[in-house]
């Protein structure tokens, strides 16, 4: 750092006063003959003057205390011009100051104190630049070796003394690190709450930028980074340090501007890492509910996921019957409840197949996950199937579903979890192990329409499902096929058509709706 007795000892000259002050830093060096040019100066730095318009010890004295009170880091006078020695009123009243000030001597022109100042300031930034360099690639090289947020706000808490964390949008750590000294209580909650309040602003339009907080015990040496990877919208997540002794310097600002970019890679890659690990997960749940693997396959397929001998399936729908966008956070609750789980959405449903061991009780867990989504979710509906050795995943997955849906019809009746209890008549199909007796019973009443390909089939069946989940309403059942209603009363009479069956008449409506339950459980 460069240092008025610094420079002054390097140029070979002596400070006449302000000896206590000397060692203030010098942020430029400056060059003026006016008698007060405070107005264009910032403080911090050193100026330089011959003293031409100080002619008297009153516009001498009056110099000094403009210098002092700007806060400038000092005076080097030049003598044998104006001038033939250092006049005293200037060195008694820095001397009373407390203010830096030397003489420059006729011989040592200006412009070698402000080429060795210069040369100084620029080594001195640029050590800090190589020094924000080598920590940048430290905080990448731990980014590209996959090992993680907490070592990446590990190595920044200890480049810049300060504890580090990362906050979501929502104010809630994702990673933190204590440097010497512990945040209180109140402080962070200041932090989130501010941090929850400027995500909520930015959601709605405005521009998330970086902000020093002013609770009384973060005040003056706390900075706070918003970190974006869409590059518009509510933060993904927001960069804390807060300095364990004094305010953020230059350096450590500097580390925390590029730190940020860090933070944003490491949390890119996580969310692409999640992304692949629920598509791989929605892979393996949808190829074990095939039936065509094996025990031992599944057992293999279910291992990575934590999930061992015995599973149970837990799953969740909104009130529309839609699946809901949980995968993240139901997934989050399982693994803080030491739940060993694989957790994806199959067509309206959002399921967990969890580990089932000794104990187990699937309707409970499915109970506080519910709670633990109705934050973020709403209040979902929710089932569980009983634990079951994991090779009767497909039937444990359709039973759970089968007591969501048989809860669905309950008329306000339905416990807050379904169970195997619930299912009413799906007991019956849920009952038959005989795929084929299943298969055939499907094709006998169905069989027409899935054989009308040149009349669309499937969206017979699309529309006969509809038709009767929502009790023969037509406008509903219209508004769920996206269609007009008189377009959907064309493709049930094609149906009646084709199979010989009345919709109207109780026992084929009952025929039709065991057959598509059967067909959901055979393919």
């Amino acid at each position: 750092m460069l240092t008025v007795r610094g420079l002054v000892a390097e140029m070979g000259l002596a400070l006449a006063a302000g000896e206590d002050g000397a060692d203030a830093p010098v942020r430029w060096v400056h060059i003026s003959e006016l008698p007060d040019p405070t107005p264009w100066l910032s403080g911090g730095e050193l100026l330089l003057t011959t003293g031409i318009q100080l002619d008297s010890p009153e516009r001498q004295r009056e110099f000094v205390r403009l210098l002092s009170d700007r806060h400038l880091a000092g005076l080097g006078f030049a003598t044998g011009f104006n001038h033939a020695a250092l006049p005293e009123a200037i060195v008694e009243e820095a001397a009373d100051t407390g203010f830096p000030v030397f003489e420059v001597p006729y011989e040592l022109p200006f412009i070698a104190i402000t080429e060795k100042a210069f040369t100084r300031l620029v080594n001195e930034q640029y050590e800090v630049l190589q020094r924000g360099i080598a920590i940048h690639k430290r905080l990448e090289r731990i980014v590209l070796e996959e090992r993680g947020l907490d070592e990446v706000v590990r190595a920044l808490a200890a480049a810049t003394g300060s504890a580090v964390c990362v906050l979501s949008g929502r104010g809630e750590t994702i990673a933190s690190k204590l440097f010497r000294r512990q945040l209180p209580e109140a402080a962070l909650e200041h932090l989130t709450e501010e941090v929850r309040r400027r995500s909520m602003a930015a959601g709605q339009g405005s521009e998330a930028t970086e902000f020093a907080p002013d609770h009384p015990e973060l005040a003056g040496r706390s900075l706070v980074l918003p970190v974006s990877t869409r590059g518009r919208g509510a933060p993904q997540a927001w960069v804390v340090a807060v300095h364990d002794a004094g305010g953020l310097g230059d350096f450590e600002r500097l580390i925390l501007q590029q730190a940020v970019t860090v933070v944003a890679l490491e949390l890119m890659r996580q969310r692409a890492m999640r992304d692949t690990e629920r598509r791989l997960a929605g892979d393996v749940l949808a190829e074990a509910l095939t039936g065509r693997l094996s025990e031992a396959e599944l057992a293999v397929r279910m291992r990575p996921f934590g999930v061992g001998a015995n599973a149970a399936v837990l799953v969740f729908a909104d009130d529309q019957g839609g699946a809901p966008e949980g995968e993240a956070d139901l997934d989050r609750f399982l693994a803080d409840a030491g739940v060993g789980a694989l957790v994806a959405s199959r067509g309206r449903l959002l399921c967990a197949v969890v580990d089932a061991g000794d104990g187990a009780d699937p309707v409970g867990l499915a109970a506080r996950a519910r709670d633990a989504l109705a934050p973020e979710h709403g209040q979902l509906r929710a089932a569980a199937s009983r634990s079951a050795a994991v090779g009767a995943l497909r039937q444990s997955f359709h039973e759970a579903r089968c007591a969501l849906e048989a809860a669905a019809l309950a008329n306000g009746s339905a416990p807050e979890v379904a169970s195997y209890r619930d299912l009413g008549a799906f007991q019956l199909l849920l009952s038959l192990q005989d795929d084929e007796a299943l298969r055939l019973y499907c094709d006998s009443v169905l069989g027409p329409l899935e054989d009308a390909t040149g009349e669309y089939g499937d969206e017979l069946i699309r529309s006969l499902e509809a038709f009767i989940e929502q009790n023969g309403q037509w406008e509903r059942a219209a508004r769920e096929l996206y269609c007009h209603r008189h377009t959907l009363r064309y493709r049930i009479r094609r149906v009646e058509q084709l199979t010989g069956r009345d919709l109207s008449n109780a026992r084929d409506r009952i025929e039709f709706w065991l057959a598509l339950r059967a067909r959901e459980l055979v393919t």
